[in-house]
């Protein structure tokens, strides 16, 4: 009998996390929809340019315009505003001007999301949680925006409290992991020893890993163990030392 696959679920999004770092973003527009747009990718450190006129503009577009932390143009769309352009946003209330720009995005080949017209949208804008490190999108596909910001804070719920510093320290401790084992050789050790460390350790471990804890256990990877934090600071337990492999002196009474 043939091995089992998965079934093919059309009509979904591939979802990818776009890395728009130092990329010129454009947004057309300058209302809440917009100021929404505009505050995802200041987190994702775009460069963004906003074109609308200064009397549609959100307080809190407005507020992202004095502190000098976006380009503005206060004017309606020009095609020039295409040039050097990397990624376009729009969010106004005009169905026409929103339909001809993207059009002229197709034609240069630039990805382009229009608000509330999903059949002119490249690309989804989803409803995302935030903690530090970790964001998880919700996307419905164009079928269901209001629902994809209930889903999210369903699931926001459920996460632990201290998620994103767990994963801000596992990150930490993989780039001194590629310090320690550079070779892309050894990419596949890496992966293994990592997800032990984040098998075997509760989240409160990690988030308590200090710099030295992080020393110390990358002095394990090499024979790939993973011991408890207790063990690492030298809170010895009798009966994980010779599972775990290590030698002592205690200074009086011999080697253990």
């Amino acid at each position: 009998m043939g091995k089992e696959f998965p079934e093919i679920q059309g009509g979904g999004s591939l979802m990818l996390a776009w890395q728009v770092k130092n990329r010129h973003v454009l947004v057309v527009g300058g209302g809440e929809v917009a100021a929404g747009r505009i505050l995802a990718l200041l987190n994702a450190d775009a460069r963004v340019t906003v074109v609308s006129p200064r009397e549609g503009l959100n307080p809190e577009v407005l507020h992202r315009i004095t502190q000098k932390q976006v380009t503005y143009h206060d004017r309606v769309f020009h095609p020039t505003d295409l040039d050097g352009v990397d990624m376009v946003f729009t969010a106004v209330d005009d169905p026409s001007a929103s339909s001809q720009i993207y059009k002229s995005c197709h034609e240069r080949h630039i990805p382009a999301n229009i608000a509330d017209v999903p059949p002119e949208c490249d690309f989804y804008f989803g409803s995302v949680h935030r903690d530090g490190p970790l964001q998880i999108m919700i996307s419905t596909n164009g079928n269901g925006p209001k629902l994809a910001s209930i889903v999210r804070k369903q699931i926001a719920k459920t996460l632990p409290r201290n998620i994103g510093l767990a994963i801000t320290k596992v990150g930490e401790l993989r780039r001194k992991l590629r310090v320690v084992a550079p070779n892309t050789e050894e990419g596949p050790k890496r992966m293994r020893w990592m997800s032990k460390v984040c098998e075997k350790w509760s989240l409160d471990d990690l988030c308590d890993l200090t710099d030295e804890d992080m020393e110390r256990l990358l002095g394990f990877y090499q024979p790939g163990k993973v011991p408890r934090l207790a063990d690492l600071r030298g809170e010895k337990n009798e009966n994980e030392d010779e599972k775990l492999g290590w030698v002592g002196f205690d200074g009086s009474f011999g080697w253990w």
